[in-house]
């Protein structure tokens, strides 16, 4: 069976207009594969569950379809933000585990 785990690398970036919510991106090449093996299992606005790790913080919370990119979107929320140190225009490793 194919893995449901992806890691990979992104810059964190502010959502233009929308003051405090900062996300992750997924790599156009994982997410057309994450939509294509777990896309039918999508939830509200297209949602899917998720695990996520950034250095030694996991906690879990859903990735987000992103019609400009093509991918998902993954939102990185203040209280992991300020236990990692993480700041918008960081580039941060991330991993995701699929939860369906």
């Amino acid at each position: 069976m194919l893995s449901s785990h992806y890691k990979m690398k992104s810059e964190v970036w502010l959502y233009p207009g929308m003051v405090g919510w900062h996300f992750l991106s997924v790599s156009k090449k994982q997410g057309l594969d994450i939509k294509k093996r777990f896309g039918s299992q999508k939830r509200g606005w297209g949602s899917l569950p998720v695990t996520v790790t950034v250095h030694k913080t996991t906690w879990k919370t859903s990735i987000f379809p992103d019609k400009k990119s093509g991918s998902y979107l993954l939102p990185l929320n203040a209280t992991v933000r300020k236990k990692e140190n993480i700041m918008s225009g960081d580039l941060v490793t991330f991993e995701i585990e699929m939860r369906l």
